[in-house]
C-alpha cells in the first residue's frame, strides 16, 4: 500500500484520490479505503524515516 501512495504521490495526486485507490489489505477494516488522513500520516512516516537514515 506505501508503495503505490508513493508512486501517486509522485505524479501528484491528491490525499483523496491516493486514498481512493488505496485497499486495506489486513484487520479489522480489510477491503476498505483508508481515510485522507491515515495515508497523509503514513506518508509522514516514511518521509521521516528516509530523512533520518540519509
Amino acid at each position: 500500500m506505501l508503495t503505490l501512495a508513493l508512486h501517486l504521490r509522485e505524479q501528484n495526486h491528491s490525499l483523496r484520490d491516493i486514498a481512493a485507490r488505496l485497499v486495506i489489505t489486513k484487520g479489522k477494516k480489510k477491503g476498505r479505503h483508508p481515510s485522507p488522513a491515515t495515508v497523509l500520516r503514513m506518508l509522514r512516516e516514511h518521509d521521516e524515516l528516509a530523512t533520518a537514515q540519509a
